[in-house]
């Protein structure tokens, strides 16, 4: 019984340390970042550009697009927007890729469905790009809205 009892003692200590191991100045940074995500500010917050405005900013030539796709996905389905670059998500964050964005007008960061350009658009304005957004609802969305009437 004792051994069981001192197993079970071991098992929890090995839980517990690991969330104890964690980078408190990383976690200290991200708090600061995100302080200004609450309530009705959140969504503001997130930077996050609606399919019109999307097309709207790209017929006007006022948007730098970043694809984070993986190569298989653009090599089959691409984006030719004029200022648009494909950077896979692994590859954002190298410095030759960095040296890439512009830092004045808008860069919006699109993906197939916006999660994964959430996440860079977040990680880059963490950084210091003040000026990322990314596309909400992704590509998926910009497939459904875009027709003839639309595109144009």
């Amino acid at each position: 019984m004792k051994r069981i009892i001192l197993m079970i003692i071991a098992f929890l200590l090995t839980i517990s340390s690991g969330a104890l191991a964690y980078d408190k100045m990383m976690a200290e940074s991200y708090a600061q970042y995100f302080k200004p995500f609450s309530e009705k500010a959140t969504s503001k917050s997130l930077h996050m550009i609606k399919t019109a405005d999307f097309v709207k900013g790209v017929r006007a030539g006022k948007l730098f697009v970043i694809d984070v796709r993986t190569p298989g996905e653009t090599g089959i389905f691409g984006i030719t927007i004029p200022e648009s670059v494909a950077i896979p998500m692994d590859q954002v964050f190298r410095a030759e890729n960095l040296a890439l964005l512009p830092t004045t007008g808008k860069i919006v960061i699109v993906c197939k469905a916006g999660h994964r350009a959430m996440a860079v658009s977040t990680a880059l304005r963490h950084i210091g790009f003040d000026n990322v957004y990314s596309l909400k609802l992704g590509i998926q969305d910009l497939a459904k809205y875009l027709s003839p009437k639309t595109a144009y």
